[in-house]
């Protein structure tokens, strides 16, 4: 049977001089002349009758057709555009609070608009993102930085506004899977967060919910899955409901902690940044939904400054982005979020909208029955029609353009870096040619100093960077020396398609040297100002202590699943997937989390897979430090994220000791993280304190895993304290407008000047 890995023939391009073929998941169009960008047809191209010769409405017809055509990310020209470095987000203002202190407030908003994401004179491309709901001018993809300080709290009221100028409802971007568990608001309150039927791409309202990856908050400012909210729109269909099963616990358990409401269309969350100083993000969590949200454009970094564990002024590269900077600054600690994506040759972004995508067919190709239909024996269908199992797009973007290019000094740099993928593994390094064989020969070192929970004991020189998606790595690269002119080129070496580990090729083919193995171009200009920064060799980082021993050892596994009820082979001739009694299950039709038991013939051990909707599992007492083992039993790793907690790596090992002894984390996992790579074939330990008590997720962050049961939710302390839904709140009013009474608000008076975001409107 076709896999994501064999090429898609043909397809109905190839009589317009396209041919389609299939890489790692991701559907490529090339021209079948010419490789540049002189081929593109379209706004700021050649029109289509000078591409094709034929006037009048046959060129119009022809327009339209290809506006979905996948656009080749070959002629995409690159370092063309100058690296947008993310402003910091404006406040609202500060609450004071009537018991004393202080919040930073915030009020940020999801919006559709159109960026230049593709280099001109492509079209621009529609997207979503934050923007702060009293600074028009804002809003950017990716979203500006949230910057906080250790110990003063943030709060911030999140609004879902995708909606229209007449306050309608804007649909989905993408298509979505209603026969996922998913949020599902056409369910109405009694069928939301639930599995639907309806094989059609859902065209409703848009449910979101907000979630700070990897900040310690407590469960009702998580941005738990099911606490979703439509926009306050004013076509929402009759029956449909309007936020998730969640939203009114977690909205009650709010008002009573903080006595705040959640105006309609939002929520409101407190962060106490109580943490060690670290780099983390803020993205949309909704369940079923989070890879087509995400991948929409909705996510910005979100930093957490000072207090103990954060070096002294001075001593590291700066400065950063700051509220109420003016244009012209130049930084030296610069967020780079990385992400692929594909586009239509329209400027708008491409994502499969059929399950053939993945497996190398047309959808004509894939002839077999997807939910809701049967067998023609009566058996159900579980396949999605929808759902792709991974997406791997063919261009890659760096802070919301493709391929940018960042002038730097020859001095020493502070790179935030972040894999923002949906599912592809990163791994990054400088070279001196981007179309260097690869291996490619590091260029320069990556001075890690630190990861996901803060700081590392100690900085980790490194050839390369392994990010998987939702990683970040705080690192240093030192320009110094460097003539003014020279060039260097941040490439790729992960593969384009699922990772498992192993040696850059020899375990796997690596990414494109033409498209996704190349991310951005530094090119040195001059000295501006002396470097006051300490040479990383020189760092004493201020890491946090360890964590102490662990008084639980939990088993838990990682599985995937395949059809229980479609065998499936080939047709030799026309390569189509067909039914067969004496084939092979068709899938993967889930990824799942589980427990893990033993084979009584066997005695290896054996995963447990568990639904979403099982019973909760995971159970740590209130303040108790576990170790998690993570047994993985798929072909594939998986980046596994725990909320509420930075862990500790402890180490990895085969599943049977014969195969191997423990291995510890290595050099740059040695820090506090919220996210780890768990290997194929290998029982990944971490160990965590969970010290707030609260409902909780824990999950894969290959989103198109975590849209489809690779997430389990976590309770952490005695499970009464999940009935707070049910008290009696007849006389307590958590409705309304009024966003809080435990306060007096002091709006920002300053006005706040933003840099000039590049081909933005």
């Amino acid at each position: 049977m076709p896999t994501r890995r064999e090429f898609l023939r043909t397809g109905a391009l190839t009589g317009l001089g396209f041919v389609l073929y299939w890489k790692g998941g991701a559907l490529f169009a090339k021209p079948a002349s010419a490789s540049t960008a002189s081929t593109y047809c379209g706004p700021g191209g050649l029109s289509a009758e000078a591409l094709f010769g034929q006037p009048g409405t046959n060129a119009q017809m022809i327009l339209g057709a290809m506006a979905a055509a996948p656009m080749d990310a070959s002629t995409i020209t690159k370092y063309v555009t100058p690296l947008v470095i993310p402003p910091a987000m404006p406040r609202a203002g500060r609450i004071r609070l009537w018991g004393g202190g202080t919040v930073d407030y915030y009020e940020i908003t999801v919006k559709q608009f159109q960026q230049q994401i593709l280099p001109a004179p492509l079209p621009q491309t529609t997207v979503w993102s934050y923007g702060s709901e009293r600074h028009p001018g804002t809003l950017n993809y990716p979203a500006f930085t949230i910057e906080a300080e250790h110990g003063t709290p943030v709060r911030v009221r999140w609004i879902n506004g995708l909606v229209d100028a007449n306050g309608n409802y804007l649909p989905h971007l993408l298509p979505v899977d209603q026969t996922l568990h998913w949020a599902n608001p056409p369910g109405g309150n009694a069928g939301r967060d639930t599995h639907g039927m309806s094989p059609a791409p859902y065209t409703g309202p848009v449910p979101l919910v907000p979630h700070v990856h990897g900040a310690h908050t407590t469960d009702e400012s998580d941005g738990y899955t099911e606490a979703w909210y439509l926009p306050p729109a004013k076509n929402i269909p009759a029956g449909f409901a309007r936020t998730g099963s969640k939203y009114d616990y977690f909205r009650l358990k709010f008002f009573l902690k903080r006595l705040a409401k959640w105006p309609t269309g939002s929520a409101v969350f407190h962060y106490p940044n109580d943490q060690a100083a670290t780099t983390l993000w803020y993205h949309d969590h909704t369940l079923g939904m989070t890879r087509l949200n995400v991948y929409a454009g909705p996510a910005g970094f979100y930093i957490v400054r000072g207090g103990p564990n954060d070096a002294a002024p001075g001593v590291l590269p700066g400065p950063a982005p700051a509220r109420g900077d003016a244009p012209g600054i130049a930084y030296h600690d610069i967020p780079i979020a990385i992400q692929d994506r594909s586009f239509n040759v329209d400027g708008s972004l491409f994502y499969p909208d059929n399950r053939a995508f993945f497996e190398g067919l047309t959808p004509e190709q894939l002839q077999i029955p997807l939910i809701p239909a049967t067998t023609p024996d009566g058996q159900p269908s579980d396949v999605s029609p929808i759902w792709n199992p991974e997406f791997f797009g063919d261009a890659i973007v760096v802070n919301g353009n493709t391929w940018p290019q960042l002038t730097v000094e020859p001095r020493r740099y502070r790179f935030r870096f972040l894999n923002g993928c949906n599912s592809r593994f990163l791994i990054l390094k400088l070279a001196t040619d981007p179309l260097a064989s690869r291996p490619a020969t590091a260029a320069l070192s990556f001075w890690q100093i630190g990861s996901e929970g803060g700081f590392l004991p100690a900085p980790v020189e490194l050839d390369q960077l392994l990010l998987a998606p939702a990683e970040r790595a705080d690192v240093i690269v030192d320009f110094t020396g460097l003539p003014a002119g020279a060039e260097l080129y941040l490439v790729n070496e992960a593969p384009d398609e699922p990772f498992g580990g192993g040696d850059t090729g020899v375990d796997f083919d690596v990414a494109d040297p033409e498209t996704t193995g190349q991310v951005m171009r530094f090119v040195v200009g001059a000295l501006l100002s002396p470097d006051t920064s300490l040479p990383p060799a020189a760092l004493t980082l201020p890491a946090p202590a360890p964590l102490g021993p662990a008084s639980v050892t939990r088993k838990l596994s990682l599985n995937e699943e395949f059809s229980k009820t479609l065998l499936v082979t080939t047709d030799p001739v026309t390569g189509a997937v067909v039914l067969n009694s004496g084939g092979l299950p068709f899938g993967p039709t889930a990824a799942k989390l589980g427990t893990l038991a033993t084979d009584p013939v066997t005695g290896m051990p054996m995963g447990m897979p568990m639904m979403w909707v099982d019973a909760i599992t995971e159970n740590p007492a209130l303040n108790a430090t576990e170790v998690w083992e993570l047994y993985n039993f798929t072909m594939d790793a998986h980046p596994m994220h725990i909320h509420e907690v930075q862990f500790q790596v402890v180490d990895r090992q085969p599943f049977m000791p014969t195969l191997g002894a423990p291995r510890p984390p290595e050099p740059w996992e040695r820090g506090f993280k919220d996210t780890v790579i768990a290997y194929p074939g290998e029982i990944t330990r971490v160990k965590a304190r969970f010290d707030l008590r609260g409902l909780y997720v824990w999950h894969c962050h290959i989103v198109e895993h975590e849209d489809n049961e690779m997430m389990r939710p976590l309770f952490v302390g005695n499970m009464r304290f999940m009935n707070v839904a049910d008290m009696n709140t007849d006389n307590i009013d958590i409705t309304g407008e009024e966003t809080s009474r435990d306060l007096s608000f002091e709006p920002d008076k300053t006005s706040t000047m933003f840099l000039p975001l590049i081909g933005h409107k």
